[in-house]
């Protein structure tokens, strides 16, 4: 009899073993899961942070390469003769301006 007892006391050891065991793995596997979907999420925040912080480094080296151009202009002859004739109305000798009316 004291054998028997002492089976039955170590199947529910056994059993209480088990049912602990499984209940902290499924603890473990949840708890990693509910991380891992947050880390799912901020990789797709960052994601889309790059793309636009990579829109907004194409549109600056645009804007640069347009200053770049125009700086080049300013070094020219022909930006001197426009800014002339545009701001202080100046003309070459002979040349003859043709104003509109407003007709």
């Amino acid at each position: 009899m004291a054998r028997r007892a002492r089976y039955k006391r170590r199947g529910f050891q056994n059993k209480a073993g088990i049912i602990l065991t499984t209940t902290v793995v499924l603890f473990l596997v949840v708890a990693v899961s509910i991380k891992g979907y947050g880390l799912k999420q901020k990789a797709n925040e960052l994601q889309e942070k790059e793309a636009l912080l990579q829109q907004q480094i194409e549109e600056e080296q645009a804007r640069s390469e347009d200053i770049a151009e125009f700086e080049r202009y300013t070094h020219t002859r022909k930006y001197i003769e426009d800014t002339a004739k545009e701001k202080l109305g100046l003309v070459y000798p002979g040349e003859i301006i043709f104003k509109n009316t407003g007709n």
